[in-house]
């Protein structure tokens, strides 16, 4: 870590990042740090959440200012694999949804995650079918206390093999099945870059069924700077114009001073 960066960051204006977009940043990539003091860091540098977190990390979070813009339901090792593509899943991902999502309301958590899960050989319309029954049970709880399910997109292609929601056609088709205001997607760029590219005009045209969205450098998932292919500051441009409300949260693995780093890709995503 660059000397004296963490303690610049924590010294500095506890503002909201300018412009027209609120940002907020997954905690795995920066677990090194102790939670209270990237918080603090956070908070100065501007942004205004902090993503990807579970229950008990929450009151710290608020406790700085902050909003823990993303919730975890469960702490599992099969997190990802394991959703509602599946209806043998359905018991435990809605007891799992029915117990948190009251909780994140009382915590001001606006949104908490689930996922498709991996396909092990089912066909999209099958999974579609099954994640429709699914989260349409949830969306009710949801509405009655504010609180988003946001299901997340990940490319099948490099990272999670045989992931079920790999493409934004199938993550809509879901959402329009569902067709809840509080069931929305989670939009990664950097996975979707990855299997379908076409990003600006995706998130355009897909504008009403995504919650929130997360960022990350193609190739690599590092930094958004000048060794990825992706334009971040016409997307974040592209973001706001649809009139997005939510959080916009960066979520990159540092290959450099990781506030640094975090404080570019705030640069790089004001508009």
């Amino acid at each position: 870590m660059v000397p004296g960066a963490l303690a610049q960051a924590e010294s500095e204006s506890a503002e909201p990042a300018a412009g027209r977009l609120r940002q907020s940043v997954s905690r795995w990539p920066f677990a090194s740090i102790p939670l209270r003091q990237f918080c603090r860091a956070a908070r100065g540098i501007g942004l205004a959440g902090i993503d990807l977190l579970q229950p008990a990390e929450w009151p710290v979070v608020r406790d700085a200012g902050l909003v823990p813009s993303m919730g975890y339901p469960a702490d599992r090792p099969d997190f990802i694999t394991t959703g509602f593509n599946d209806p043998a899943n359905h018991h435990m991902l809605l007891a799992e949804l029915e117990h948190t999502i009251p909780l994140a309301a009382k915590a001001g958590v606006p949104n908490v995650i689930t996922m498709f899960g991996n396909r092990r050989g089912k066909s999209d319309d099958e999974g579609a079918e099954h994640c429709i029954a699914g989260l349409s049970k949830i969306a009710p709880l949801a509405v009655e206390h504010g609180v988003t399910v946001c299901v997340e997109l990940l490319n099948s292609r490099v990272d999670h093999h045989d992931y079920m929601g790999d493409r934004t056609a199938f993550g809509v088709r879901v959402m329009r099945g569902v067709d809840s205001p509080r069931v929305k997607l989670l939009y990664d760029i950097y996975h979707m870059q990855i299997m379908e590219g076409d990003v600006i005009r995706t998130i355009r045209d897909n504008r009403d069924w995504i919650g929130h969205y997360h960022t990350g450098g193609v190739p690599g998932r590092h930094e958004l700077d000048g060794t990825q292919e992706l334009n971040y500051h016409a997307i974040a441009a592209a973001i706001a114009g649809t009139g997005f409300g939510g959080f916009v949260a960066h979520e990159f693995e540092p290959t450099r001073d990781p506030i640094a780093s975090l404080r570019e890709a705030v640069a790089v995503c004001r508009v």
